[in-house]
């Protein structure tokens, strides 16, 4: 069986178009409506969903994703919440679902049992963005053979030789970080970002997708004139934030509607307001 992520990329780039990426954070504000979001996501034209697995200390996510997995974790959520989440979210949709994954819960878990458990789960791929590629080798040959994607990370200051590593261990695809630092909304997105999207595209046939600071249909529409994938996070969890205390309904239909928006601006189909 084909992983479901070569897949969905093998369609898009048939239909010259790139991958919609939203993330969210598994149980924030719990997991009924993290359930909601992926169907509402679905729906409102992800390609794609990265599901952030909550760690007490992410290395590079941004202020508006720690308060999230904060959240999360004061509740008491647990990787075997996740993964029993996930098994019955499969019931429901065939999208491809991709963890957001510290090095620390897999190295704990232990390599093989994690790629194990995850894709027994219903998780296609994995990106774990505090694992160096030198250490990359144990998890990415743990994926072999399992039908299960390890995403590697390259930043804009990654050299040219460690770039062509990257390329080479990535699995499914690979996640181009626009800027340096951690995620979060930013206001504009960096020049050299085009230049270093067309080099790594001449060192892999993996799609490249691009995340870090994109929170607007304009940046996604940008980005996706480049890219194979536009990654968006903080901006959908901000937008859920502020249905914070609302129903369950309310706080789906808010983050749908601005993932809708950018779903038409990553694929050039933005409406002229």
């Amino acid at each position: 069986m084909d992983n479901r992520i070569d897949q969905r990329f093998r369609l898009l780039r048939s239909k010259k178009e790139p991958a919609f990426i939203p993330f969210i954070t598994a149980g924030d504000p719990d997991l009924e409506v993290t359930g909601g979001l992926i169907l509402e996501l679905e729906r409102r034209g992800a390609d794609i969903i990265e599901l952030g697995i909550p760690f007490s200390d992410p290395i590079a996510d941004g202020p508006v994703i720690q308060a999230s997995y904060y959240r999360a974790l004061i509740r008491g959520l647990k990787l075997a919440d996740v993964l029993r989440f996930v098994k019955e979210i499969r019931r429901q949709t065939d999208i491809p679902l991709v963890a957001m994954v510290s090095y620390s819960i897999v190295f704990r878990t232990g390599a093989e049992k994690f790629v194990d458990s995850a894709g027994e789960a219903g998780f296609d791929g994995a990106t774990i963005p505090d694992l160096p590629v030198e250490e990359s080798e144990t998890v990415v040959r743990a994926a072999e053979g399992k039908n299960f994607r390890i995403v590697c990370f390259v930043a804009p200051t990654t050299s040219s030789d460690r770039m062509a590593q990257i390329a080479k261990n990535t699995q499914g695809f690979l996640y181009y970080m626009s800027v340096v630092g951690i995620t979060g909304v930013r206001g504009s997105l960096p020049k050299d970002m085009v230049k270093n999207v067309q080099k790594l595209k001449g060192m892999t046939d993996r799609p490249v997708a691009i995340g870090f600071g994109i929170s607007t249909p304009e940046q996604a529409r940008a980005v996706g004139k480049v890219a194979d994938g536009v990654i968006v996070g903080s901006a959908l969890i901000k937008e859920a934030e502020r249905s914070a205390g609302k129903p369950a309904s309310e706080i789906i239909s808010a983050v749908g509607q601005l993932a809708g928006r950018l779903s038409a601006g990553a694929k050039g189909k933005l409406k002229a307001s």
